[in-house]
This record gives C-alpha cells, structure tokens and sequence, in this order.
C-alpha cells in the first residue's frame, strides 16, 4: 500500500505559490512605501502628518499609528517569505512583481484618496501643490505598472 503524501510533499517544494508569493511581496511593497512617506514627509522634512484635520498632536498620534501599520505589513510580509523560503517555494518573479505593485497601489491610494478624496493630507502645504502631486502620481502608476508587468511575465513563464 502506499504510503500518504507527507505534508513536505515535493509539489510543496518545486511548485512556486504565486499568491503566497505576490502577497508577501506586496505587503513588504505597502509597508516600505508607507515607511519612505512617513520617514521623509512626515518626520525629516515635517510637510504633512497622516492626519492633518485637527491638533499637532493628534498628527502625532496617527503618525503613530500609521508607522505602526507600516511595520505590521513589514513583519507579516517577512514572516510570509521566510515561510516561502523554507518551502523552497520562492518565486523572485513573483514576489518582485507583488513589491512594485504593492508600493505604486499604495503610493496612488495616498495620492489619490488620501490627499484628494477624503484630503485628510496633502503633500505640502502653502506652496502649489500640483508638481508635487503629478509627481506623487506618476511614480506611483509607473510602479504599479512595472509590478503588473513582471507577474503577467512571471505567469506567462510558469505556464
């Protein structure tokens, strides 16, 4: 009689998990992104906090809360590639591809929602914000772009 599959079985190991894959590579994408927009915007340069509709300090706070986010994603997106690795299911392709595509999305959600929609920031303030915006922007639809780009050739060439 055979003998069951082992939960280590080979397809485990030789089988990339795409979206274990694009997940992981898209939380560590949202979590350096909000990590470079907190760093640099909110505490070195001091143009905006996350939430700017009310007191300084609770712009501090929801700084806070936002570089804790930030962290999280970080944390469970390493979590999920050290898992990825450890399977030998690691998919460069496809864990590139979630990463830009994670950052660019969460780049053009902030631009977009976060700054014009619910404006609860902008990028600067008493300066003409459009250059900054289109430049926001752009570098967020070239991200998402690259990222979309590198998992349709990366599930192109696992097919």
């Amino acid at each position: 009689m055979p003998a069951a599959p082992s939960p280590r079985d080979t397809r485990d190991r030789t089988t990339p998990a795409t979206g274990r894959n694009v997940l992981s590579g898209a939380l560590l994408g949202v979590g350096v992104a909000a990590f470079i927009d907190e760093v640099i915007f909110h505490q070195l340069l001091h143009w905006h906090h996350f939430y700017d509709r009310s007191t300084p300090a609770a712009g501090l706070v929801s700084d806070g809360l936002f570089h804790a986010f930030s962290w999280f994603a970080t944390v469970a997106a390493l979590f999920l590639l050290a898992d990825l690795r450890r399977r030998a299911a690691f998919s460069a392709s496809h864990w590139w591809g979630g990463l830009l595509l994670g950052s660019g999305g969460f780049q053009l959600y902030d631009g977009t929602l976060q700054h014009k929609v619910m404006r609860l920031h902008q990028i600067r303030y008493e300066v003409d914000v459009t250059p900054y915006d289109w430049t926001w922007n752009v570098i967020a639809v070239v991200l998402t772009v690259v990222g979309a780009v590198l998992l349709i050739r990366a599930r192109r060439r696992s097919s």
